[in-house]
């Protein structure tokens, strides 16, 4: 019962996601926008959806337990799901899961892009090591980072690029890492 409850509430959350991004999309997109990336954004829509399908049945075909750890993995789950709707939040309507760009808009480093210039990757990127393995689903927690990675390893660059084309990313972001925040020294430089 706890799996289907908490299952239920990440998917739940993920259509919630969605919706968020249909609704900023399509007010950028009024403002001129434009989409980069969309030839390899079916491939991360299916890696979500296979990542949710394998941990379902990876729990419940292969009888995996509730960790050991699991309060303390649940506690990283909550930590990373409030910087999730930081990263979110401080996007506020440019947040989106597509690459969507409006060129000359102010490029926004508050939040937690005052330390990493991807916190929502970082975000998914915990994730799919952290869901899976609350549940001892470690196939699926390897599977799947390793496939994350090969995704980002296309996707950021691209979103990087286009960027950089339409806004003043790389001034403003000089400074900043890429992928792992900077905690001691912000990216204010």
């Amino acid at each position: 019962m706890p799996f289907l409850i908490f299952y239920m509430i990440i998917i739940s959350q993920r259509i919630v996601e969605l919706f968020i991004a249909r609704h900023n999309e399509n007010w950028m997109k009024k403002k001129g926008a434009i989409e980069f990336g969309s030839n390899h954004y079916r491939y991360i829509v299916l890696m979500h959806i296979l990542f949710f399908i394998s941990f379902f049945f990876e729990k419940i075909f292969l009888n995996r337990a509730l960790s050991p750890l699991w309060p303390l993995i649940l506690f990283l789950f909550i930590i990373i799901q409030l910087v999730r709707v930081w990263a979110i939040s401080s996007l506020g309507r440019y947040w989106n899961t597509k690459i969507i760009v409006l060129a000359n808009a102010k490029v926004i480093k508050r939040g937690p892009y005052r330390y990493i210039k991807h916190p929502n990757y970082f975000v998914v990127s915990i994730e799919f090591i952290v869901i899976p393995i609350l549940f001892s689903a470690y196939i699926t927690a390897i599977i799947f980072t390793i496939v994350n990675v090969i995704v980002l390893s296309i996707r950021i660059p691209e979103e990087e690029r286009a960027l950089q084309k339409l806004t003043e990313y790389d001034s403003v972001f000089q400074h900043c890492s890429r992928f792992l925040p900077i905690l001691l020294n912000k990216c204010d430089k």
